[in-house]
């Protein structure tokens, strides 16, 4: 089965004009450098805004994390495929399911209880699942998907 994310309302994607902090790439529809959709931190706060306070093992006492929904980031490029591949500046890579996109409000954050995480911090870009709001997320399955230190999304 292959999901599609719903296109409806989207607009064409604007070019970053600051420093790339995501890259797309993939089985996407809305490019703005090449075959890739790339995303500055300013590009992304424009996108609809959530938050989720959450505990989690890297934050015990929990931590609240601002971003977009990683299924409105994937609405923005035309985002279609089964999967979705994470990787990381350190060369960490996870498979998160579109699925868990669709089912779930998980956050690519970039703000860690209201101020932006630095690469020593997590950042700049953190996937976070719902932890406390859904009990069947805590477990490791999805605490190994929640990357951070996230700079490009491949979905396929």
């Amino acid at each position: 089965m292959c999901l599609m994310v719903d296109l409806s309302g989207a607009q064409a994607l604007e070019k970053p004009g600051d420093k790339v902090v995501l890259t797309l790439s993939g089985q996407i529809n809305r490019v703005n450098e090449g075959k890739t959709a790339a995303f500055s931190l300013l590009m992304l706060s424009r996108l609809p805004q959530h938050t989720v306070f959450t505990k989690s093992p890297w934050y015990p006492a929990g931590a609240e994390f601002t971003g977009p929904l990683l299924r409105d980031v994937l609405r923005a490029v035309g985002g279609q495929g089964k999967t979705i591949t994470a990787y990381a500046l350190n060369d960490y890579k996870t498979e998160i399911p579109l699925e868990d996109a669709l089912k779930y409000d998980v956050i690519l954050a970039r703000l860690m209880n209201g101020q932006a995480m630095a690469v020593r911090d997590k950042g700049p870009l953190f996937v976070v699942y719902p932890f406390d709001a859904v009990a069947e997320l805590r477990t490791q399955v999805y605490y190994n998907r929640s990357a951070w230190q996230v700079n490009r999304l491949h979905i396929h």
